[in-house]
């Protein structure tokens, strides 16, 4: 390569190697154009960064977890899996049901290691520690994430970052009545424009917006069944107090390390509204 473009080279790995900068006051422009013009020397550029991830990384890269080098027993992807598996487990037992980071849903058994900012437009980032983290195959594929960038032309001011500025306890989730729907907007007003690209990004309303149906369903036929074998066993009907003891008790059971947890307590609030109440009541055709 030519000197001015080995320069460019240069002056671009300075920048994006200088990621947590992006996430303080005032970074400098985050690159949004390869450096190199040539198609060939920006290819075997990619190859060689890439190498550390594809090649490296699968078979094990020569240092520890804590960047001691060595010549055998490196850090590879199976432990950096169980580690952040280990680390992000909101239930320390094993075979508790694990959470995606992301969406708050199934981890899921073959759960993906992400490059937030993807590897094939910022290669020299397909190992760094700020740029990884294992979701849910869900979050990570088209049309959610895939390869959509994370930044808006260069400016991370209005994007969460998993670790340097995590969107957790900024969100917040509301059931939207007219529209039956679930909305993701963000607590703080400032951080609203973060919590709609996130949205964006990983389409959340509409994922929530299904959780919650498809849990409201299950409630409607558990209702369901019970008043049929009360009809059975010639009971009394379900009343609207019996009705809003059910939600009640099951919100108190509701468990903060399992799957979905705030979207099944934004269902939970929904249907102690009392209007929503009523209607559930005539939905299971429990109005005498």
């Amino acid at each position: 390569m030519p000197a001015a473009q080995k320069a460019a080279l240069a002056a671009w790995v300075q920048t994006v190697s200088a990621l947590p900068t992006q996430f303080q006051p005032a970074p400098a422009l985050w690159p949004v154009n390869r450096p190199v013009a040539s198609e060939s020397d920006w290819k075997a550029f990619k190859v060689l960064m890439e190498a550390f991830y594809e090649k490296g990384f699968r078979g094990g890269l020569p240092y520890l977890p804590n960047g001691t080098p060595t010549a055998a027993g490196g850090v590879n992807y199976a432990d950096y899996v169980s580690a952040f598996r280990n680390a992000h487990r909101l239930n320390p037992t094993p075979d508790a049901r694990e959470v995606c980071v992301l969406c708050g849903g199934p981890l899921g058994d073959t759960p993906h290691v992400d490059h937030w900012i993807i590897k094939s437009a910022f290669p020299l980032l397909s190992v760094c520690a700020d740029n990884l983290q294992l979701i849910c195959g869900t979050c990570n594929e088209a049309p959610n994430k895939g390869d959509k960038p994370v930044h808006s032309a260069g400016s991370f001011a209005d994007w969460f970052h998993p670790y340097l500025r995590p969107g957790n306890g900024a969100l917040q989730l509301d059931y939207v009545l007219p529209e039956l729907s679930v909305q993701c907007s963000a607590a703080p007003p400032a951080d609203q424009p973060k919590a709609a690209n996130l949205d964006a990004l990983l389409n959340l309303a509409s994922r929530w917006t299904r959780e919650f149906k498809a849990e409201y369903a299950r409630h409607q036929d558990v209702m369901s069944r019970r008043e049929q074998r009360r009809i059975q066993n010639a009971q009394a009907r379900h009343t609207l107090a019996e009705i809003q003891s059910y939600v009640q008790q099951w919100q108190a059971d509701l468990v903060p390390s399992e799957p979905h947890h705030e979207v099944h307590q934004t269902l939970a609030a929904a249907l102690q509204d009392p209007s929503r109440l009523a209607a559930w009541h005539s939905e299971l055709g429990l109005v005498t």
